[in-house]
């Protein structure tokens, strides 16, 4: 059951489960609050709580707010790409061949069949970038199975809206955000990380930071690092 509790304009969706300490989060994209408390928390506590840190709810929703997005592309010539944190132009090709991607060092260089619409040469790309995080990802997940003494059944590239990764740890599997080829490689890494964490301890807790800070030190830069990052032009639904 969701409790709300009102501070001036602020509204933060209320829900208490079987955990140790209180966890106050500001949602993407338009800083939705949200406070996880344990069981025995009385209203009058968990509302001073929020309370006390109106100041860093404040902080995070304007950045969220000012965090820059990407403008639509149109998958046109001379237009800004990113590719593993780095900017490249897009040079169009237009060719009556089967259509393909290639990256050299400042250009991706998409080719196309003449006439083609802006949607097929977005797939075009997003087909190209799921071809390259399937090289980049398994040799990550055989590098942290070893480290962490856990086995992926298997993973999935999905496109989504509000989270980088997801983790099913019954299945033994994990789903990664497309958007993620964007990012530079070990901000990659770092989602990966989390994700097959979430196979040793499912729940965002105590354990399961401190077995983040065990084996990825520099994490808590690595999330500021990758929610600062310019975002998918999309429409989200909270």
């Amino acid at each position: 059951m969701t409790e709300t509790i009102q501070l001036g304009d602020i509204t933060i969706a209320m829900t208490r489960k079987d955990i140790k300490n209180v966890h106050l989060s500001v949602h993407p994209p338009s800083g939705r609050v949200t406070l996880v408390a344990p069981l025995a928390t009385r209203p009058e506590v968990a509302r001073a709580y929020a309370a006390s840190k109106i100041g860093w709810i404040r902080d995070q929703q304007a950045k969220l707010l000012g965090q820059a997005r990407e403008t639509p592309r149109q998958f046109v010539e001379r237009e800004s790409h990113y590719l593993w944190g780095r900017r490249y132009l897009l040079s169009l090709v237009e060719k009556d061949v089967k259509p393909f991607v290639r990256l050299d060092h400042r250009r991706i260089t998409l080719t196309v069949r003449p006439g083609s619409s802006p949607a097929k040469r977005e797939e075009i790309m997003q087909e190209w970038h799921r071809s390259l995080l399937h090289e980049a990802v398994p040799p990550l997940i055989r590098k942290w199975e070893a480290k962490l003494g856990v086995e992926v059944a298997s993973y999935f590239l999905q496109r989504m809206k509000t989270k980088w990764g997801g983790c099913n740890p019954r299945q033994r599997n994990i789903r990664l955000n497309t958007e993620l080829v964007k990012k530079p490689k070990d901000l990659l890494e770092y989602v990966v990380l989390h994700e097959m964490i979430h196979l040793i301890e499912p729940k965002h807790n105590e354990r399961f930071l401190a077995l983040m800070t065990k084996y990825y030190p520099t994490w808590r830069e690595a999330r500021a690092e990758l929610n600062e990052l310019p975002l998918a032009a999309e429409v989200w639904r909270e």
